[in-house]
């Protein structure tokens, strides 16, 4: 008689495991759907009446609205990095390469800005849906500015506060952006670009490793 070792999964608590992961993947999709076609202010009971499953459903996948919240964030963190990094990761010159990344990002948000607004709104009521997210997003703008800082040969201790202040400069710029509508994509993002750009040119000069002679 064969006897399961202690900690050990067998094969139905795998699949269902695998099961548990894709519908939660299919619900974080519908959420997504349903925040687009309702707007920011929707809830729970909303987003499961546009989703066509009840709320116990999704009681079933999410430990209550901030989870499902979490999970929409951390979906919407994903589509960024998953646009944004190719954009950054070229041979263009460094001021190119900041502003595809910069036109990804407001591209992205765009597609989805009731999305984007719930999730940004819902941290002065709950828990941050985009803590997750931010922190992911973060880590992977710390390692391209690391990789980069080392090949210019300066002190890479910078890479980590400076990845913390684009995310940081992205949420405020993209939530003022979606909230007031008074300024093109175009020129927002030229805005955005030339901030970011100065400030690496600026750092960069003061390093001695000007960018501008770096092309």
């Amino acid at each position: 008689m064969s006897r399961q070792v202690k900690g050990s999964k067998d094969g139905r608590s795998a699949r269902w495991d695998e099961h548990r992961e894709e519908r939660r993947a299919e619900l974080v999709l519908a959420a997504v759907a349903a925040i687009d076609t309702l707007g920011p202010t929707a809830g729970i009971s909303d987003i499961a009446r546009e989703a066509r499953v009840s709320k116990p459903v999704l009681y079933r996948y999410f430990d209550g609205l901030d989870d499902l919240y979490a999970a929409v964030g951390r979906w919407g963190a994903d589509e960024v990095m998953r646009r944004l990094l190719p954009a950054i990761l070229t041979d263009a010159p460094v001021r190119e390469r900041v502003a595809a990344g910069v036109d990804t990002y407001l591209a992205t948000i765009e597609e989805h800005p009731p999305v984007f607004l719930l999730l940004v709104r819902h941290r002065a009521v709950g828990i941050d849906p985009l803590a997750d997210g931010k922190a992911a997003i973060a880590a992977a703008f710390a390692r391209v500015l690391g990789d980069t800082m080392r090949e210019l040969g300066v002190d890479t201790g910078g890479a980590e506060p400076w990845a913390q202040a684009l995310v940081g400069m992205g949420l405020s710029i993209g939530e003022w952006w979606l909230e007031r509508q008074t300024m093109s994509r175009a020129a927002v993002g030229a805005y955005l670009t030339s901030f970011i750009w100065h400030a690496f040119a600026g750092t960069a000069e003061e390093l001695g490793v000007p960018l501008e002679e770096r092309q």
